[in-house]
């Protein structure tokens, strides 16, 4: 029996609000986190998740609210990432009712984190995200894809395909692809690049960037996303998490209905 293509809305959270621009930037407010989460739930969303985007200990603590508030109010899973550098930042998510954790920026930093996470949890709490955008001018690595940090403001000059591959090696329980050329452009997820991961890798691949009409969501399961991830069309209006599976299964996609 094939495995159902989870439909994730995903929450930019900013000092306890929602928020949401075009590659990162000129970020407008999208509403209360906890209330978006609940509409989705009802919505049939398989899972909800958050990214913090707050840099300040004060924005953690926020962030550590809504996560505890939502988790009060909506059932299904619950993924939290942004500012996640060790074990212990782990332990506090999940206490506070985060069902996985997403880390970037400090895996990058030491892998080793990846190997210390699913030892301490299990590979199945711990999702690497992975910000990656298309090599230009100097910067070329193998596959064409490169990891970046800072919201796509910096590369590292890391290949976005190895990446992914080295860290599900390390215990990664699955992959989160977004693309930083894609993201909040509503003009399709970047399906090269899907491809090129999903031939290197066997855990579960989340689209994620560029998200715009039910064709986008079925070409993106169709080029091998176990998941398909968005933003901007769920938060103002554009589709429903119902819209999505509607085309989904028409498509002939396996989802839960």
């Amino acid at each position: 029996m094939p495995v159902a293509v989870r439909v994730i809305p995903c929450l930019d959270v900013d000092a306890g609000r929602v928020v949401k621009g075009v590659n990162f930037t000129d970020l407008r407010d999208a509403g209360d986190p906890v209330e978006l989460s609940a509409r989705y739930d009802a919505e049939g969303a398989d899972e909800v998740t958050f990214l913090d985007v707050s840099a300040s200990s004060s924005g953690r603590e926020t962030m550590m609210d809504v996560v505890r508030r939502t988790a009060e109010q909506v059932f299904v899973p619950l993924t939290v990432g942004g500012g996640v550098r060790s074990t212990d930042d782990v332990d506090r998510l999940l206490r506070a009712g985060a069902d996985k954790v997403g880390v970037n920026t400090a895996a990058i930093a030491r892998p080793e984190l990846i190997a210390e996470i699913a030892a301490r949890f299990g590979r199945q709490v711990l999702t690497l995200s992975v910000d990656a955008r298309r090599t230009t001018g100097d910067t070329v690595t193998a596959s064409g894809f490169e990891v970046t940090t800072h919201g796509g403001r910096r590369g590292t000059g890391i290949d976005a395909v190895q990446w992914a591959e080295r860290a599900a090696g390390l215990g990664a329980g699955e992959i989160l692809l977004n693309s930083m050329d894609a993201d909040g452009t509503t003009s399709g997820f970047d399906l090269e690049m899907l491809v090129a991961v999903r031939e290197r890798v066997s855990v579960p691949l989340v689209a994620s960037g560029g998200a715009g009409t039910p064709e986008h969501f079925v070409a993106a399961a169709e080029a091998g996303a176990d998941a398909v991830l968005a933003a901007s069309v769920f938060h103002f209006g554009t589709l429903t998490v119902g819209q999505v599976k509607d085309a989904l299964h028409a498509a002939g996609i396996e989802v839960r209905r």
